[in-house]
């Protein structure tokens, strides 16, 4: 039945004596989510079966719920209906091998080459034969297979010889062969469903990867879209980079305490420190790249990375389903190699908000409360911003700038990218009437 029943204000008045304004949420998550909430000004919590004004679930809920949900204006949900067209491996990558045919196709295969940032990588088993076709063009190269759906690293294994896929490949095509048809002979959306949970896509493993002390690595970049019609995204100055906690080496494909950088994985390590962690800063990192290849090639590398996240998001952008309720925060995995070209890995829906540290969860609260900043339930932004807390507007129906002016650029007008991903500037964040307001510490 529907969420909502008859005419409702934009706010509602908490059982406060201050009287202030009250936003009723719903929260399915037990992390840092939860906290945030909790915590914010005039939230008040409602029960599963209570009607609400915003509300943070999980996908799983979200399919089973949204298309019988009736959302006032004012409502917002975290998810959008088909998300999955990004953050599902196999759509993702089928999305993006699209739309760079189609700019090939429109623009030239020169103008398309910045497209160039994701591995080769195969759906299986319906793209199985090309697989091969593939495979055989580079004996001996290494290859890794993970589960479309699964998440932390689960069902992930790396291989060099078809052989060692054969059994996969013998059950998946039993089970495809075995499901039974509807009377039109075609499947349903449920054994749909379940045969993409068991799907696999095969990647061409980077064999080259940036290394720090002999030690693999790969970053989490957040991005907050609040519209695909027009595109509009948000890129939070912080992230964080995780390390493996063994020493790499292609001598051994199946550590998967080498191989698999999953926070979920390093912590059952046997050498795994708790209170280390297996983490860095994006800022850290920044300052270590930049002290090692100089400003300038870093610079470019975090170019590349603004322009992974715009070409992505613009290769779903009109197949998502725009609904103005709904916003995403999604975790991008993105992976350097040794030449420190950027490459997608892949996109996450619901990134863990689990903190692995105390670092780390004040970190994963300031990027939460700014997401709610932006999302903007009270009503407190003008629609103008370019940067709120923490998110800098990097996408707004084009590509969105920041005027820069220095003592050599003085009277005349610089214009570059409006992102700071690991900015290294200090951000002391202060609120005056609430509204949202920074100074920076030099």
């Amino acid at each position: 039945k529907p969420i909502f029943k008859g005419q409702m204000s934009k706010f509602h008045f908490g059982p406060t004596e201050e009287g202030i304004r009250c936003v009723r949420y719903r929260c399915g998550q037990l992390s840092t989510i939860k906290d945030v909430l909790r915590q914010r000004p005039g939230w008040v919590e409602v029960r599963d079966d209570g009607e609400w004004d915003f509300n943070w679930c999980d996908v799983s809920w979200l399919r089973e719920n949204f298309d019988h949900l009736y959302m006032e204006e004012h409502v917002r949900i975290n998810h959008f209906r088909n998300h999955y067209e990004l953050t599902r491996k196999n759509l993702m990558v089928k999305n993006l091998k699209r739309y760079r045919k189609n700019l090939e196709r429109d623009i030239g295969r020169m103008e398309a080459s910045r497209w160039d940032f994701f591995p080769c990588t195969f759906a299986l088993p319906s793209e199985y034969h090309l697989f091969v076709e593939e495979f055989k063009r580079s004996p001996g190269s290494t290859w890794i297979m993970k589960p479309v759906t699964k998440s932390q690293g689960k069902g992930i294994f790396l291989f060099r010889k078809l052989k060692d896929i054969i059994d996969w490949k013998k059950v998946m095509f039993t089970q495809t062969d075995n499901a039974v048809l509807t009377q039109d002979g075609t499947r349903s959306e449920e054994q749909k469903d379940a045969a993409q949970v068991e799907s696999y896509v095969a990647q061409r493993y980077i064999e080259n990867p940036y290394l720090i002390n002999g030690r693999k690595f790969d970053l989490r970049v957040y991005v907050l879209v609040t519209s695909y019609a027009p595109l509009k995204a948000w890129l939070y100055r912080d992230g964080f980079a995780r390390f493996s906690s063994s020493r790499f080496s292609l001598s051994s494909i199946h550590d998967k305490y080498m191989h698999l950088t999953n926070v979920a994985v390093q912590k059952t390590a046997p050498d795994y420190d708790p209170v280390k962690g297996c983490k860095w800063q994006i800022q850290q990192l920044r300052r270590y790249l930049t002290a090692k290849h100089g400003r300038e090639m870093v610079e470019t590398l975090f170019k590349e990375m603004d322009n992974i996240c715009v070409c992505s998001l613009q290769s779903v952008q009109k197949v998502i389903i725009n609904d103005k309720h709904c916003f995403e925060l999604y975790g991008y995995d993105i992976l350097l190699d040794q030449n420190l070209k950027p490459w997608l890995i892949e996109v996450n829906a619901s990134p863990s908000h689990t903190p692995s540290s105390q670092e780390d969860y004040e970190m994963k609260y300031r990027l939460l409360e700014d997401t709610l900043n932006v999302v903007d339930m009270e009503g407190r932004l003008t629609g103008k911003e370019k940067r709120v807390g923490g998110y800098d507007l990097m996408w707004n129906d084009g590509p969105v700038y920041r005027e820069d002016v220095n003592l050599e650029t003085f009277g005349s007008s610089c214009f570059t990218a409006n992102t700071h991903l690991g900015n290294l500037t200090v951000l002391i964040p202060k609120t005056f009437s609430g509204y949202i307001c920074f100074c920076a510490l030099q």
